[in-house]
């Protein structure tokens, strides 16, 4: 069969996936499940969250290797290098994966699945879904190992044009490699409530992680003088971090109790219905690629003020956002000024407007496209794939050539110790075997 229409087996990489909440770990699953229905074969491997190990299947009949590896930060699994490489390498045999896509920069166990996946001649595919700098210590150490994980991949995904902007200037790889597929909302899932709220008092809402990248010390300044400012105006604040702290002193110091209610981290089945008892939607981020949250709080039909950083410029129309300088006085001028127009904002029709905008089926379109891409792009050995590394850097590159080298070594022990035809191939089920090439004995399906 030609590249083009063809169905692909996709492996899904990343630390982050659920149990666990965020941006990303959405990304991946409703991805995921579009890909499914558009009859490719799909398949996510993550680290063990708590008891949750081995092979499980969600939703859809997406099967989850919760690979037994414990987080050691931020739920980053520890640097191992070569220690991932037999499970992974186990893993792409046995369900005859074609594509291997990684997600987040910050992924340890994403950016050693695309090492080993090279290595074995698979094409990969990376999605990019934060934005970094250029001068902390943090963001040179990540940028390098973006340079080493983008100078030998068949094509990059970014969720917006300022976040591909930042990538191609992190890790030099070449613009044409990278696509810009935006993230989406599923719309079925956050409708707006079916009677209009009185604007008699005002509930902003807050739903984020409370860490500093996300500008939990700007809610601190901007919550109090909002509420001098508005005796009317209530805050709801879900959510969970280190910062929460603060938020719960400022809390005391200003005697808010009554206006400002922690809810502590809110399960994603529950966002919508804490979304739809407000009328506005407060994100303060100081770094964002794009923010999935102010698609879901846009399709409940809430007002949102935001930071204007990285990409949520570009996430909607300037009509259903008011942007601000992350700065406090700046986002109370945005916040009276959302205040101001939240009378002519009607829900039901923003939330349709979103229907149009925001589609998960669009992403995982384009996202076909890209794999199509991959699939295109010619194999090369280790030998032409060298010189590549050299050019991250004068000590770099000879440090990344010789750990690809030895990654070689380590396949090739691989094979020898447990060659590729002594692992049992992981026959295809469900609606899968009306799309994909049909596997030998389907019988053996109950030994999976």
């Amino acid at each position: 069969m030609d590249n083009q229409g063809r169905k692909h087996r996709i492996l899904m990489v990343s630390d982050f996936f659920f149990p666990n909440f965020g941006g990303v770990e959405s990304h991946i699953y409703y991805l995921s499940q579009c890909l499914l229905k558009l009859g490719h074969k799909v398949v996510v491997m993550t680290h063990a969250y708590g008891k949750r190990s081995g092979v499980r299947y969600v939703t859809g009949g997406l099967k989850v290797y919760y690979v037994p590896w414990r987080p050691f930060l931020m739920q980053n699994t520890l640097p191992t290098l070569w220690l991932t490489f037999p499970i992974i390498r186990t893993i792409l045999i046995r369900e005859k994966i074609s594509v291997v896509h990684g997600h987040q920069a910050f992924s340890t166990l994403c950016h050693e699945a695309l090492m080993h996946a090279r290595t074995m001649g698979y094409k990969v595919v990376f999605t990019d879904h934060s934005l970094y700098g250029f001068a902390d210590v943090g963001s040179i150490h990540m940028n390098k190992v973006l340079q080493f994980t983008l100078a030998d991949i068949d094509q990059a995904i970014c969720v917006s044009h300022t976040s591909k902007e930042n990538t191609v200037l992190r890790s030099g790889i070449s613009p044409e490699k990278v696509f810009m597929v935006p993230n989406a909302v599923d719309t079925a899932m956050f409708t707006p409530s079916p009677n209009r709220l009185s604007c008699g008092e005002i509930v902003i809402v807050v739903i984020s992680r409370l860490v500093y990248r996300k500008g939990a010390d700007l809610l601190v300044e901007v919550i109090p003088e909002v509420c001098r400012l508005f005796p009317k105006v209530r805050f709801i604040v879900g959510g969970d971090g280190p910062k929460r702290v603060r938020l719960e002193e400022m809390r005391e110091k200003f005697s808010l109790q009554d206006r400002v209610e922690m809810l502590g981290a809110v399960p994603h089945a529950q966002v919508r219905s804490v979304l739809v008892s407000g009328h506005i939607f407060l994100n303060s981020s100081l770094t964002e690629a794009f923010c999935i949250a102010i698609l879901e709080a846009a399709s409940c039909g809430l007002l949102t003020v935001s930071t204007r950083v990285g990409g949520v410029p570009e996430v909607l129309p300037d009509d259903m956002i008011v942007l601000a300088e992350p700065d406090p006085e700046d986002m109370v001028r945005a916040v009276k000024k959302a205040i101001d127009i939240l009378p002519g904002i009607d829900p039901q029709v923003m939330h349709l407007r979103m229907k149009k905008l925001y589609s998960w089926d669009d992403v995982a379109k384009r996202t076909e496209i890209v794999y199509d891409r991959a699939m295109q792009s010619s194999n090369t050995n280790l030998l032409d794939r060298l010189p590549r590394y050299l050019t991250c850097g004068a000590w770099a590159g000879k440090l990344f050539c010789l750990v690809m080298i030895i990654n070689y070594l380590v396949w090739c022990l691989l094979e020898f110790l447990q060659p590729a035809e002594g692992i049992e191939e992981v026959p295809d089920i469900g609606p899968l075997l009306t799309h994909l090439d049909p596997v030998d004995d389907p019988c053996e399906a109950q030994g999976d």
